[in-house]
Order: C-alpha cells, then structure tokens, then sequence
C-alpha cells in the first residue's frame, strides 16, 4: 500500500515539475534574464497571491506578465491605469436596454482569470478601490449584485517608482493585499546584447499554451499541503512579530525607524509564499533558506517607515534584512 502512495506521489511530482519547467521554458522564449522576476510570478501563479511589480519603465513587466499569461489556456485582460480611469470602467456596470425597459450588467476586464494592472499608480483612489474586494474576496459587486470571479484569479500590477507626476500613491490597504511586492532590476551587458538580438528583428515569437487552469489549481493544493515544522511556523512568526515589536527581539535600535509593523496578511503570505518556494525546488518540505529568500518580497512593501528612518536613509528592506539577520533560524 505504502509503495502504491510513494509511486502516486511521485507521478504528481514529475507533473508538477514538467508543468513549472514547461512555463518557464516558454517565458525564456521572449524574455531574457529576469530569473528573480519569473519565479516570483510562478510562486503567485501557484499560490494564488497577487503580485506589485516595481521598476523604471522598459525592464519588461509587462512582457513578461504577458507571456506567462500567454502560456496558460485561460483569459487574460490588461487594464491600462490612467488619471480618468473609472471605477466602472474595470468592474463594470448597469446599462439600461430600451428594448426590454430592463437594466442589464455589463461585466468589466475584472471578470478574466489573469489581469494586468499596467502602471497601477496612475489611476485615483476610486478606482484603485474597485480592486480591492475583487483581490481580497474574488468577488466584485454590481448594482447590488455580488459575482464571484473565476479561479483562477490573479492581479499583476505594475507601477514606476521614479515618476511623480500624474501618479497617485497606493493605499495601504490596497498594497497589503499585495503577497509579494518585487523590484525588477536592469538585465546584465550579456543579457542585454541576447535582448537585442531577440527583439531588433521585430518578428514575434510565438509562445504555446502548456498550463491549464485545472493544473494549477491542483498545484495549489499541494503546496498548501507540503510539510512545515513547527519550528518553522515560529521562526515565520517571530520574524513578522520583529517588525511590531522589534525591542523584544533584541532590535532596539529599529524601534525609532519602524511606524508600522506587517500585519497577519504577511504571515499568511509568507507561509503560502516559503511553500511555494520549495515546490519550486522539488522539496516536499519548507527550509529556514525558504523563509529567508522569500522575507523581503512578502515584507517590503508592509513595513512602514517613520521619518526618522526616511532622513537616515535607512529603507524598508534595510530593516526586514536586519530582522533576517537578528532572528535566529532553526
């Protein structure tokens, strides 16, 4: 009976992995480099957490949250974020239809499995608001009517930290229900001449779907279900806990720097994200490693900083990577 289980476990292993190494295979196709980039939209795609790309404009976000959508067989919508966006232009609305003297609903780009929130930041509150029942709850209400969205449902927003102008600030309540919140980074000088050479000759590469929707879903459950230890459970606990109280972890010299703590989101988030991670790895288990390379991507954008800690230009990431640093790992 034993043999039949360890065989069966085995099959699902070799499917999974076929699965993440077929998606990757395909990105790898348009995009060059950005291996940090792409893992961490595997992880959210495995886990269902949404996923806030950073980076000055032209490092490929886009692309590349494009093309992982492409190699799915399910919907995918790209909102562009603009100043007059509207609240109904992204959930919908009720349009009236003199033929029947009825009110009918029109769905918005919400209602797709995968969305683009391309430069997130440029749209109003309002509208960013709109978002935030349909990240949290997978649902968006309509007249007073509730929809449920289909999973698999994934937000993937990208926003410029270098522009000011026409931009409008996140809310916290919005960045929070981020899981991860990434910095994309400029590709090396190899990488860059490989970019050229791909995309100078403008002939589109064409990108196979290989994912279905109802594999990914089965992923998910058993990352949900991989192994964690209880030391483990606390070692993601206390490193959240630090960054509340950072005087009961011997980080007394943080206590002036941090205005707010992460909340249990990010505990959740850092859970879901550490298992994930190695799934990803073809580990049937959670490591300290885990922990430690997925902190600052669960953390980043939920520590906030006072302005002590802004005049001492001292960051967000500073202090999550001092906490890694203090916290003892099992």
């Amino acid at each position: 009976m034993a043999t039949k289980a360890q065989a069966s476990q085995q099959s699902q292993s070799t499917v999974d992995s076929r699965l993440v190494q077929d998606v990757t295979r395909q990105v790898a196709l348009r995009v060059v480099g950005q291996e940090y980039m792409v893992e961490r939209l595997l992880i959210s795609l495995l886990t269902g957490g949404h996923v806030l790309l950073e980076g000055v404009p032209g490092l490929a976000k886009t692309l590349t949250v494009r093309t992982l959508a492409e190699t799915i067989d399910t919907s995918f919508q790209r909102i562009q974020f603009t100043p007059d966006l509207l609240p109904a232009d992204v959930v919908g609305t009720q349009i009236y239809d003199q033929a029947t003297g009825n009110f009918m609903v029109k769905k918005g780009p919400i209602f797709a499995n995968i969305i683009l929130a391309d430069e997130i930041n440029r749209a109003p509150a309002k509208v960013q608001a709109a978002l935030l029942e349909a990240m949290q709850e997978k649902q968006v209400t309509i007249g007073g009517t509730t929809y449920r969205l289909e999973e698999p449902f994934l937000v993937l927003a990208t926003q410029n930290p270098i522009e000011q102008e026409g931009t409008y600030p996140l809310p916290e309540a919005q960045v929070d229900r981020f899981m991860l919140k990434l910095r994309v980074g400029y590709p090396t000088r190899d990488e860059e001449k490989e970019i050229m050479r791909r995309m100078a000759g403008g002939v589109p590469i064409d990108i196979a779907k290989v994912a279905t929707p109802t594999a990914i879903m089965e992923s998910r459950k058993r990352i949900s279900e991989l192994y964690m230890d209880d030391r483990i459970v606390d070692y993601i606990v206390d490193i959240v806990h630090a960054t509340r109280e950072p005087k009961a972890y011997g980080l007394d010299a943080l206590v002036p720097l941090v205005e707010f703590g992460a909340s249990p989101r990010a505990t959740i988030a850092l859970a879901q994200a550490s298992r994930a991670h190695a799934f990803l790895r073809g580990r049937s288990f959670v490591t300290p490693d885990d922990v430690k390379a997925i902190a600052p991507d669960v953390l980043r954008h939920r520590v906030l900083i006072t302005y002590e800690a802004e005049a001492e230009e001292v960051t967000s990431e500073d202090l999550v990577a001092r906490i890694l640093g203090q916290i003892e790992s099992p």
